[in-house]
């Protein structure tokens, strides 16, 4: 019995690299912070995308994670898809909310910067999938 209970506990350390990422992410943005406005690119647009993606990330990829841990093949492919589906649906309407406030000044730049963003976490999110997915695999 302790045994189940060990293989169920999930595992903190695929969260604590999105941790260390937003920390880089976020460091790297301050970092850049006068060349950025110097840029004519909305920095709090890149600070608040990098938020909410980290934010967004950690939901999904807890979902995920929920994902590997089921055996029914029905259950894993609705946590997949759910999880891809309310991360998108916060991005848009992050992007939405935004462009709506904004109006005539919408930084188009910024949002193609938050686009990298996403691509960062969605890669790190994939990889680190894949490597808990052929551990579950070997147990």
């Amino acid at each position: 019995m302790p045994v189940q209970q060990a293989q169920k506990k999930i595992d903190n350390r695929p969260f604590s690299r999105f941790v260390i990422i937003f920390i880089l992410l976020t460091i790297i943005l301050l970092v850049l912070k006068a060349w950025i406005k110097g840029g004519g690119i909305d920095y709090i647009v890149l600070l608040s995308g990098n938020t909410i993606l980290f934010l967004a990330t950690l939901f999904s990829f807890y979902l995920y994670n929920k994902a590997l841990q089921n055996n029914n093949p029905h259950v894993f492919i609705r946590f997949i898809y759910g999880g891809m589906f309310l991360k998108m649906i916060i991005c848009i309407t992050a992007a939405m909310v935004y462009i709506l406030i904004a109006r005539n000044t919408v930084s188009k730049i910024a949002l193609f910067g938050c686009f990298g963003l996403y691509s960062i976490y969605t890669f790190t999110e994939v990889k680190i999938l894949m490597q808990l997915s052929k551990q579950r695999k070997d147990a």
